[in-house]
């Protein structure tokens, strides 16, 4: 009896807290109102929210500082937008502090929606919020040398600035600097300290090095025109990438513009999405650049930082495990499976490999176009179990899908015969230096978690379920946690009367292993690739003892036609390196405002 009297004195609360009657809402001034109509309540609740947002955009629009002008000053765009159009893009998805009444239900549905005066301002403080936070993503990313990171944070964060209120008035963290000066500048900026190179032919691929302040990117995206059209989106990882060079050509020089806008991926936040469809596009002659088909002197210089980066890589590695004599044996085979790719008689080489060996090359063979990467130096290294081979870059173009080709580092694993027992997508040079560097950790651990990460990637490309089943506890804890924010619906029961449902909730999505395993096949059924980069690992061992380790990721996710960027945290068990074992697996698509990220302490 007293739990019942305390929730009706809750829901007392709550009714008497909001106004009691849509005419009054209507006709006070404390509010702005919106009214829909429709077959569905959906429909009807969207025509009101259309509504609601109009009356806002009147509202503020008259203390706005826009304009429809757009000019380019000195390479740099100063650009500004008829607020009416950019209040627009706070959709049921991003404008969260409206509230909702049921006027009648379907089939004649009548859907009133409103908002407080006093919290309009707040639909903009949360937007500067984000800004904010794109700018230190994309500061860190360029400090790793991520440009395509940066790019797309520093320019996402630029066109939240053009849907401000006033968005000649909001600065640089920190400084008096104005953000619509500086942010235009600094991609300007970061543009013009890219440099690409031409280093050679492979096979009808052109190879070319990709620098920034001298030094090889971890990663870059780019497209380049053939005389045709613009291709499709190409990636370059650790300073290397390739240009497809179209049959019966003689062309020498092509044009190249450097990703930055990334509307292929806007998708994963409703609010970017719906101002970049609404705002014009900047341009920034910087993102564009010639390359000759003609090896120069600066082709040589980025060609230098490239394999420089490649020895420091492998003498990490080496740090592990001494070279021994009779490596040539396995860097032969290596060089036999890049031939047999290079001519296309893929069979040739079957009996390189042991038969789960040669079940992943015939996935990896298929996985979109494969093609050999420049000269590859191959790097053998061992120890009393395991015989790694690395050195072998390839890259893979699909048919179809925003993006369309990837570079990776192949890693080979031999058996006790010297046969092929497996082949895995590096993880890349900075990562495995992250984990290679922490010499705190046994050698056997920090080998095991790198190639756990390597297999976990690979596997997920070339859609291994039966290896993704096997890397997961059969109890472990597989979640998909985000905020789910519903605004206080009052549902119109007769005149005066109303109730109150769906309150503010947090829900997770918590999903057994079979449930996981059905709805991954089901991903993997209807893509034609999918391609996972992790772009910084954090690693963290718990206990005292055991090998138990906590790694928290942020990770890429491409597939034919969907990509976004995510936080990704493995719980995983190497005590037995040869059968690491996932026991906690949780994604979210971004910081949480209230607890972060899922980390160890949460598990």
């Amino acid at each position: 009896m007293k739990r019942v009297l305390i929730v009706t004195l809750l829901l007392l609360t709550t009714l008497s807290a909001l106004p009691q009657n849509w005419d009054y809402i209507k006709t006070s001034s404390l509010y702005l109102t919106g009214e829909g109509y429709g077959a569905t309540i959906e429909e009807a609740d969207r025509q009101a929210l259309s509504d609601l947002i109009s009356k806002i955009a009147v509202n503020v629009s008259s203390v706005t500082s826009h304009s429809n002008e757009e000019k380019v000053v000195d390479d740099n765009v100063q650009s500004s937008t008829d607020f009416r159009s950019t209040i627009q893009t706070y959709s049921q998805a991003t404008l969260t502090n409206t509230e909702r009444i049921i006027l009648q239900n379907e089939p004649d549905a009548h859907v009133g929606r409103w908002i407080k005066r006093s919290e309009i301002d707040k639909i903009f403080a949360s937007r500067k919020l984000k800004i904010n936070s794109l700018i230190e993503i994309a500061g860190k990313a360029e400090e790793q040398l991520k440009i395509d990171d940066a790019l797309r944070c520093y320019y996402w964060a630029y066109i939240l600035l053009r849907s401000l209120q006033n968005p000649n008035e909001m600065k640089l963290e920190g400084s008096n600097t104005l953000l619509s000066v500086w942010l235009p500048e600094k991609i300007s900026e970061v543009l013009g300290n890219i440099k690409v190179s031409y280093s050679g032919m492979g096979g009808n691929d052109a190879m070319l090095s990709f620098t920034y302040k001298g030094q090889p990117v971890t990663s870059v995206d780019y497209t380049y025109f053939d005389g045709m059209g613009w291709s499709n989106i190409y990636s370059a990882k650790d300073g290397v990438g390739v240009l497809e060079i179209p049959a019966n050509t003689d062309k020498k020089q092509y044009e190249l513009k450097y990703e930055f806008e990334y509307r292929g991926q806007a998708h994963i936040d409703p609010e970017i999405e719906s101002v970049m469809n609404s705002i014009k596009s900047t341009p920034f002659r910087a993102a564009y650049a010639n390359v000759l088909l003609k090896t120069d002197n600066a082709s040589k210089v980025a060609d230098k930082a490239i394999a420089q980066l490649q020895q420091r890589t492998t003498e990490t590695v080496a740090t592990l495990e001494s070279p021994r004599e009779g490596n040539e044996r396995y860097a032969r085979i290596m060089e036999q499976v890049a031939n047999a790719v290079k001519t296309r008689q893929y069979d040739s080489v079957d009996d390189l490999f042991t038969t789960d060996g040669l079940d992943i090359y015939n996935r990896l063979i298929k996985y979109g176009s494969a093609r050999v990467v420049g000269n590859p130096i191959y790097k053998v290294y061992r120890d009393d179990s395991t015989v790694v081979g690395r050195g072998l870059q390839m890259a893979f173009s699909f048919r179809r899908g925003v993006r369309k080709a990837f570079v990776e580092d192949l890693v080979f694993t031999f058996d006790d015969d010297g046969k092929i027992s497996n082949i895995a997508f590096g993880l890349g040079s900075r990562a495995e230096n992250d984990i290679l560097g922490k010499t705190i950790w046994s050698e056997s651990a920090r080998k095991a978690i790198m190639d756990f990460l390597e297999n976990y990637k690979t596997a997920y490309a070339l859609k291994r379920l039966d290896y993704i089943r096997t890397i997961f506890d059969d109890d472990a804890v597989i979640i998909t946690g985000r905020i789910v924010r519903r605004q206080p619906v009052m549902y119109h029961v007769h005149e005066g009367t109303y109730r109150v449902k769906n309150n503010s909730i947090i829900r997770y999505n918590r999903q057994t292993k079979d449930q996981y395993l059905r709805n991954l096949a089901r991903t993997f059924a209807s893509n034609e690739f999918v391609n996972i980069r992790f772009a910084n690992n954090d690693v963290i061992k718990m206990g005292k003892g055991g090998e138990l380790y906590a790694i928290q990721i942020a990770q890429d996710y491409y597939s034919t036609t969907y990509g976004d960027k995510g936080y990704l945290f493995l719980m995983v068990d190497i005590n037995d390196p040869e059968h690491p074992l996932i026991k906690v697996r949780t994604w979210q698509p971004e910081k949480d405002p209230n607890f972060g990220l899922y980390g160890p302490g949460d598990f």
